[in-house]
Formats: structure tokens, C-alpha cells, sequence
């Protein structure tokens, strides 16, 4: 198992919030996550489990209340009559870190699933592995007289926050471009990265990115055209690091404003693209923001760009950053 960052976090916020929800694509290790946390005092369910799917849909309430320990639900938005069952049974009783959840929809793009639980609940995002996690990186490290330094979890905190020994290693650090063209193609997600060659790669992309399109998005929406998805996907990935205009990805497409942002929004809540804004002169940190206006766009694993639904331009765009 990778180390996760996130893990701390979450541990801090089951000690004072009863409700912690665990957001992120599906395989970035939510499941795995969970799993370590749970003790012998608490639950595991995964709604991708068809008998505990069927538990839970068919009497949300009568399912909650049958917990007698902390319980954790994997893959919750699948069973949305849970959300106010949740509700019900933390105002009878809030205890923190009673539930945690987790699911591969953003519940903050599913208002009447977030509107349910506000107030009782604190949202993490588990992001497909960072850098250091890929190495394994601990927190802590000896220095030369034998004392504990923390170091650092990410690029920004080494940039701005790095002292001692992680000062001097990245000022001492030699790039290598290939290097850092294979890390960008590699990704993020534990399963793809264990595949030994590109081509094996694809594969897990491809079919990863079917299970989204045709399993996921009918799960959170009936929508017609699928076929269209695949391709308005393919834009995205052109399009990947550049300003969204819907405008002109409508032309491009020939589907009405409105078919295409319903599209956009449904493939963000399932993590696929995401999108920001420039900040504000009010505020220094960039909001991640519905993909429906002119905001800059980016693909959230870049290896989702080397899958067959895809070409290669985007690829290549990321051997030119690399360059």
C-alpha cells in the first residue's frame, strides 16, 4: 500500500465531525484507504457489493439504524436515499466520526446529496498518488546529528517550505527530462502505474474510461447521445492545460450549450476533467469551479490522455512541457 497523505486529515476530522466524506476518482485507492483506518469496532460496506446495494436502497433508514458501531460506506452515491438516512440518525446522535463515506461523485456537484448532510459533514478529495507517495516518502527523516526533519508531501511545500537537508537536495536536484516525460505519462493511479509497459497502460486507461462513460455517467444521469461522450471527452483532452470555451466545443461538436454543459458537469462530478479560475484580487488560491464557462482546463490523471478514446496530441503536449 502507498503511504497517503490524506490519511492524517482524515484521521483529524474523525475526531471532531461525525460525517467524513472521502471524495476522488474511482482507483485512487479510496476503498484501500478505508480499509486501514477500520478497527475491530467498525463496519466496512462497499455499495459495489450487489447484496449491501440492495440493503441499503430498499430501506436507507432501516439500514443506517441497524449500525451499532462507526461504519464506513464505499461507493455511497450509489445508494443516494442514504444521504438523508445519514442525516436523521446523526442529529439523533453526533458522534464524531460515526460515518465515514466515500464515492467517485464529487458531492458538491450533487446539490440534494450535499444540501442533505451540510452542517454535518467535512468533504476530503483523495487525488490520484502524488510524487511522493509513488516513492513511498515518509514523513519524517534523520538528519546528519540524528534529528527528526518533516519532509515535505508535495512540490509547493518543498518550493516555499523546504529547509535543511530538502533545501539542499532541491537545490542540488540534476532535472531529467525523459524522466519527467515517462512520470507525466505513468499518471497516478496505483493499477496503471503497475503495468509494466505503456501498452498495457492504454488498456487499463481504456477500459477504465469505458467503465466511466458507460457505467458511472448512466448511474448518475439518464442522458441520451451517448456516443457523443467519447468524443466531447477527446476534445477535453485537446484541449487539456488551455482555456474552456463552450462556445466554440459546442460548434466543434454540433450539441446545444445546454446538452453540453449537463455533459460537462456530469463528466466533472465523476472526476474525469476539472477546471479553475485565475484568482481573484481578493484572493490568492485558485477555486476549482464547474466546467461550464471560460475557465482553464486540465485532465485529472494525465495519462487518461494516452487511452484509446483519445489520440496522441495530447501526449505530445506533454513531452513539449517536458522539453
Amino acid at each position: 500500500m502507498y503511504p497517503r497523505s490524506l490519511v492524517q486529515q482524515i484521521r483529524v476530522s474523525m475526531q471532531d465531525t461525525p460525517v467524513v466524506v472521502v471524495n476522488g476518482a474511482r482507483q485512487t485507492g479510496k476503498s484501500t484507504l478505508l480499509k486501514s483506518l477500520a478497527n475491530q469496532n467498525t463496519r466496512y460496506y462497499t455499495l459495489d457489493d450487489p447484496a449491501a446495494l440492495a440493503a441499503a436502497s430498499s430501506d436507507p433508514s432501516g439500514f443506517i439504524n441497524a449500525q451499532t458501531t462507526a461504519v464506513m460506506i464505499d461507493e455511497v452515491q450509489r445508494a443516494p436515499g442514504l444521504f438523508l438516512a445519514i442525516k436523521h440518525a446523526v442529529d439523533q446522535l453526533r458522534t464524531p466520526g460515526r460515518f465515514v463515506l466515500s464515492g467517485s461523485a464529487n458531492v458538491l456537484l450533487l446539490p440534494k446529496l450535499a444540501d442533505s448532510l451540510a452542517g454535518r459533514m467535512e468533504i476530503l478529495t483523495l487525488w490520484p498518488l502524488s510524487q511522493s507517495e509513488i516513492a513511498g516518502a515518509k514523513n519524517d527523516s534523520a538528519t546528519a546529528d540524528g534529528a527528526s526533519q518533516k519532509r515535505p508531501h508535495n512540490l509547493v511545500d518543498a518550493l516555499f517550505g523546504a529547509t535543511g537537508i530538502w533545501l539542499d537536495k532541491l537545490q542540488n536536484l540534476q532535472p531529467d527530462r525523459n524522466d519527467l516525460r515517462q512520470r507525466l505519462w505513468a499518471g497516478g493511479y496505483p493499477e496503471a502505474i503497475s503495468r509494466s509497459t505503456d501498452a498495457r497502460r492504454d488498456a487499463w486507461f481504456a477500459a477504465y474510461l469505458q467503465t466511466i462513460l458507460q457505467r458511472d455517467i448512466r448511474d448518475l444521469a439518464q442522458i441520451e447521445g451517448l456516443t457523443q461522450l467519447p468524443q466531447l471527452v477527446t476534445q477535453l483532452a485537446h484541449k487539456a492545460t488551455g482555456m474552456l470555451n463552450t462556445a466554440d466545443l459546442s460548434r466543434t461538436l454540433g450539441l446545444p450549450q445546454t446538452t453540453l454543459k449537463r455533459y460537462l458537469t456530469l463528466l466533472q462530478t465523476v472526476y474525469l476533467p476539472a477546471t479553475a479560475r485565475r484568482p481573484s484580487a481578493s484572493s490568492s488560491i485558485v477555486v476549482e469551479q464547474p466546467a461550464t464557462g471560460n475557465a482553464r482546463l486540465w485532465v485529472v490523471n494525465p495519462d487518461h490522455n494516452s487511452a484509446s478514446v483519445f489520440d496522441a496530441v495530447t501526449r505530445t503536449k506533454l513531452g513539449e512541457v517536458a522539453t
